[in-house]
């Protein structure tokens, strides 16, 4: 796996449980001048290696150039995850199969490539309204997200899908959609030193990694990355990112997250589903086991 972060030290314990159960055997973070203790607690971790650097996120093309040199490095070869600190990879059978279990499918099928969506999930109530502790399941209350309200388009550069939608676009975005964060990502991929990730984990070159869904009217397997960015700690985070300017478009997506907080907005609403397991998702048309049975 390979992650950048910055003072993230309450999401570690968790996250690090989560990916060691699915199967995940090292793990690569770039620590990104974090001051809460974050670079000790990962030095400590016998599976972890950290890489150090206090260089600007926005001129390290949001963390892409870092993750993509240590990735040609160290994954040529292997089967990689890349993923946010926020985010938890989902696929089918992930309840009841580890992720070789997955990439041995993937790679008996000649797939180099795995695509998700992104799939925001919210409490029920305010964001702030319950505090979360370091290794807990943020699922436990964050389990609401939207199962409709999603727009798709084909980008005609690179190949892959363009998804937006979801509580961020309805909630945040709902004056101006178009600027609405991208819910579409390829997380898991064969790693060939040749590769780059474009523009975070939304788009590859070679063009063919972003072929991940089916043309002609049947389903390639697919999954999702539930997102647990909505939790007590997001109003902070906010505001430290708007003030650092070192995220894409000039921080926009902050700056509609900061004005919106600042009404403490419940995200929850009636059509809001709450989440079960990988079969709801796929029942809802949000990932699909394809033809692996």
């Amino acid at each position: 796996m390979f992650c950048t972060l910055r003072n993230e030290l309450v999401r570690l314990p968790y996250f690090l449980k989560y990916y060691r159960d699915l199967g995940i055997d090292h793990f690569f973070f770039v620590d990104n001048g974090s001051t809460d203790g974050t670079g000790d607690f990962l030095a400590d971790q016998p599976d972890v290696s950290v890489f150090y650097s206090e260089d600007g996120y926005k001129r390290s093309r949001f963390g892409v150039d870092w993750l993509n040199w240590l990735q040609m490095r160290y994954a040529h070869g292997h089967w990689c995850l890349t993923v946010d600190i926020d985010e938890f990879f989902v696929y089918p059978f992930c309840d009841t199969r580890p992720i070789r279990a997955l990439t041995d499918w993937l790679d008996a099928s000649s797939i180099k490539s795995f695509g998700t969506m992104l799939l925001d999930m919210y409490p029920k109530g305010p964001i702030d309204s319950v505090k979360y502790e370091a290794g807990q399941d943020p699922f436990e209350f964050a389990h609401w997200f939207d199962s409709g309200n999603y727009t798709i388009q084909k980008n005609t550069k690179y190949g892959n899908l363009w998804i937006q939608g979801g509580p961020r676009a309805r909630a945040f975005f709902y004056d101006n959609a178009e600027r609405a964060p991208a819910m579409n990502k390829i997380p898991l991929v064969k790693w060939n030193r040749a590769y780059a990730y474009v523009s975070s984990t939304h788009m590859l070159l070679p063009r063919g990694l972003n072929l991940v869904y089916d043309e002609w009217g049947g389903e390639k397997t697919s999954g999702c990355l539930l997102h647990a960015k909505f939790l007590d700690t997001f109003k902070d985070k906010s505001a430290e990112e708007l003030e650092r300017k070192q995220h894409f478009a000039n921080s926009h997506e902050y700056k509609a997250y900061n004005e919106g907080l600042s009404e403490n907005p419940d995200l929850w609403c009636q059509w809001s589903e709450k989440y079960i397991n990988w079969r709801q998702l796929e029942i809802l048309g949000l990932m699909s086991k394809g033809n692996w049975a």
